[in-house]
């Protein structure tokens, strides 16, 4: 039996893909509420795949809120998602007082992983915390890269790239129920010292951060210049110092929770041990001024040419295929023109519109148009894309369309009338 320890996202969709590896899984998590939720393949958090994921392996798979029965569990996954706060730093307290509230609970001779994302040096204090105790099971302590990434979390908890696993010991051999579960998945292993892994997480995300805000750049610099970005990328895939996957597609800066995160842990660590990241703090400044483009255009399209203009907004959760809210770039949006009147609309994400935010929320995206003087798409969801232009500009006063990601075909939008806007394209 493999136990999860939290039910959040991390948790729930770790928990299904090994069932659908054939293993029986328990998933704990102490809301009792929550557990009878899940039994019943209702969702707090949206994931493509993750029903049908469900209905496929509920046979295997229980959710609980009694702890007891994490004791039949070999291996155990710790796997509750660890916030952030509004300066982008972990906050580690829950976490730390779930694994102390299941600590007894464990079976002594069982291997535990923690999942959740962590700043270096937290397994290996742990484990010296736990060994104080007397905690039985610390002598089987690991760490796990997590590989969960929003709106595609089920494809990559199914077929990982690769497993990197923190260990106490890197050379001494893997505890048998462990290793089973890990060859199951049949990717590459990579076993390394505890802050070797922690910081792994964190070396993937800010190499990440590095093409974006690159992309970000060229892309804005493309609009001056009279170059197209979209014609740039391609010559970029093709060069295998950056590769086929690179991310090459211009953004409003880095949303979500986890790479900003790791940049603040980051430059935290470098100023704890007087260490240079100057790097990081200009990603972070570079992230800021890109989120705002989108304000830009209005300000220079819409607000700048019509006093109290009414706005359309498509999408805000911070990408497609989520409903997470975090670090969203269309609240930013949204925040910053507060004076104004705004209706918005998501397929999923619902946010609650702060008192003076001048929001609605609409319940199509075609409702959200109705006399609008300008569209802004900020999340680029695949349901966007059939709408027809035409009808968008017939549900609209005004003709300005500001398109960051390209959402809609820009000359269906421009033989409808729109004066369409698209990062990394000079009009």
């Amino acid at each position: 039996m493999t136990g999860f320890i939290g039910l959040s996202h991390l948790g729930i969709v770790y928990s299904l893909a090994t069932a659908a590896r054939g293993f029986e899984v328990i998933g704990f998590d102490p809301d009792a509420a929550l557990c009878d939720q899940l039994s019943n393949g209702r969702f707090p958090v949206a994931e493509p795949g993750l029903t049908d994921l469900f209905q496929s392996n509920r046979s295997r798979v229980r959710f609980s809120s009694r702890a007891v029965e994490l004791n039949e569990c070999d291996p155990v996954f710790v796997s509750l998602d660890v916030s952030t706060d509004q300066s982008n730093r972990s906050d580690l307290a829950p976490l730390n007082r779930l694994i102390d509230s299941v600590a007894g609970d464990i079976s002594p001779t069982a291997t535990v992983a923690i999942l959740c994302q962590v700043p270096p040096g937290f397994t290996r204090s742990l484990k010296t915390v736990l060994d104080r105790r007397g905690v039985k099971w610390a002598g089987n302590l690991f760490y796990q890269v997590e590989t969960l990434v929003f709106g595609n979390a089920v494809e990559r908890a199914l077929r990982p790239e690769r497993f990197i696993i923190g260990c106490a010991n890197p050379r001494a051999p893997l505890p048998g129920s462990y290793a089973g579960w890990l060859n199951a998945f049949g990717c590459p292993l990579l076993p390394m010292r505890y802050e070797s892994a922690e910081l792994a997480k964190i070396a993937i995300n800010l190499f990440l951060v590095s093409t974006v805000s690159t992309t970000n750049t060229l892309a804005e610099l493309c609009e001056k210049i009279g170059a197209d970005w979209s014609e740039i990328a391609p010559a970029l895939r093709l060069d295998k110092r950056i590769g086929a996957h690179a991310y090459l597609s211009p953004g409003l800066g880095i949303a979500g929770g986890n790479l900003e995160r790791d940049l603040v842990t980051v430059k935290k660590l470098a100023d704890e041990r007087g260490t240079e990241a100057g790097v990081v703090e200009a990603w972070l400044l570079n992230s800021r001024y890109r989120r705002d483009w989108a304000l830009r255009k209005v300000h220079e399209l819409v607000l700048s040419a019509k006093e109290n203009p009414a706005l359309a907004i498509w999408g805000l959760a911070y990408k497609p295929d989520t409903n997470s809210l975090k670090n969203s770039p269309s609240l930013a949006l949204i925040e910053a023109l507060a004076p104004f009147a705004k209706v918005a609309y998501d397929p999923q994400a619902r946010p609650n519109p702060s008192s003076g935010s001048r929001l609605q929320l609409a319940g199509s995206a075609l409702e959200a148009c109705q006399g609008a003087d300008g569209l802004i798409v900020m999340t680029p969801w695949k349901e966007f894309s059939g709408i027809d232009p035409a009808k968008i500009k017939a549900a609209m006063k005004g003709n300005v369309l500001v398109d960051p990601f390209g959402a809609l075909n820009q000359a269906a939008c421009v033989q409808a009338g729109f004066a369409y806007h698209k990062l990394g394209v000079s009009v």
